[in-house]
């Protein structure tokens, strides 16, 4: 169906009479021009079409190109069949840990070592990927927490800036996870209560921010707010050295004990992983969170259509300009000089009175 944006524009309609009534009319005065053929004019003038219906034809063309003019600037478009959106799915929101500690080479990436941000890349990397039908958003925090994506169905756009995420583009020395808590209930809490799911990934503990984690999760709770938390890192695990046995624990700044309390007191659950394979496992549990049906959402495509009557307005202004020019004038031009090429034709110059 076709729809007009500015309906109000056609109230500009009548504008042209208007003038036309209020304005006085041009005074008539006498006027003369010499015209020294005025005998070929004179010739031609029983030839061209009558002045009167072609004054008619040039008003009808005006008053329709005013009429296409007023059209365009209502500004009409097609609006064509509604398109349902998935709506189908929940609202997840990722919150991934980027601090320093996240650059430590603890595990395992293709039979190499990596770093976690890289391990977490290429899981919830593909996690996103089986996202459809979701809200995918994006928080990143460190020092600070920054949303990288809001609440969207652009999963392909989520996952790059994902895969962009570097170590130290957030003050890297501290974690403040509480504020990435804050941050996502801040987005979710306008959605849909049984859908508000919020996946916070970190391996340290919070030395950050101006809420606390425990804070945090209370809030979310009073939102209705679901947390699943997750503990990324190795175990302890011990070498011999110049100086006995020596115990390395990669692991020793994950709090785990606040992150298993923010999941419990939010309905959600708190995973460990200690591998990729953990870290796919624990993402593979999440998947199969039942989807939650929410109000059916519709988007109809819409294209502009003014080009359409400005256009035409545009050529029939061309036209008038055309019927406006003085005919008599452009033939008399040929005669005079056919008539320098006969001496024998006879030109007069006379004074014409209008």
């Amino acid at each position: 169906m076709i729809q007009f944006v500015w309906l109000w524009a056609f109230l500009f309609l009548p504008l042209p009479w208007i003038i036309h009534r209020l304005l006085p009319r041009a005074a008539n005065r006498d006027a003369s021009l010499y015209v020294p053929f005025f005998k070929s004019l004179s010739t031609i003038e029983k030839t061209a079409p009558k002045i009167g219906a072609r004054n008619r034809l040039i008003a009808v063309l005006a008053i329709l190109s005013w009429l296409l003019l007023v059209t365009a600037a209502s500004r009409p478009q097609w609006v064509g069949e509604p398109i349902q959106l998935p709506t189908t799915g929940r609202d997840l929101m990722l919150a991934v840990d980027i601090s320093g500690s996240m650059e430590a080479q603890d595990i395992q990436l293709g039979g190499q070592n990596a770093t976690r941000l890289q391990v977490v890349k290429s899981v919830v990397g593909d996690f996103v990927e089986r996202r459809t039908g979701d809200r995918l958003g994006l928080i990143l925090f460190a020092a600070r927490a920054y949303t990288q994506a809001p609440l969207t169905f652009d999963r392909e756009t989520v996952e790059t800036l994902l895969y962009e995420a570097e170590i130290g583009i957030i003050e890297e020395n501290a974690t403040a996870i509480g504020d990435a808590i804050g941050l996502g209930v801040k987005h979710l809490r306008e959605r849909p209560e049984a859908s508000r799911i919020l996946i916070l990934l970190t391996d340290g503990v919070n030395n950050a921010g101006e809420v606390s984690p425990t804070q945090a999760g209370d809030l979310a709770a009073r939102e209705n707010i679901k947390i699943y938390t997750i503990g990324i890192g190795a175990d302890a695990s011990s070498s011999n050295s110049l100086f006995g046995p020596r115990t390395i624990n990669p692991s020793a700044d994950l709090d785990e004990d606040s992150l298993t309390q923010i999941a419990v007191n939010t309905g959600g659950q708190y995973f460990r992983a200690r591998d990729r394979e953990e870290l796919e496992n624990i993402y593979g549990l999440l998947d199969e969170l039942e989807p939650v049906e929410q109000e059916a959402e519709t988007f109809r495509p819409t294209s502009a259509l003014f080009y359409w009557p400005l256009g035409i307005a545009a050529a029939l202004s061309f036209l008038i300009a055309l019927l406006r020019m003085p005919w008599g004038i452009l033939f008399a031009g040929g005669r005079q000089s056919a008539t320098a090429q006969n001496p024998a034709t006879e030109e007069s110059s006379m004074e014409v009175k209008a």
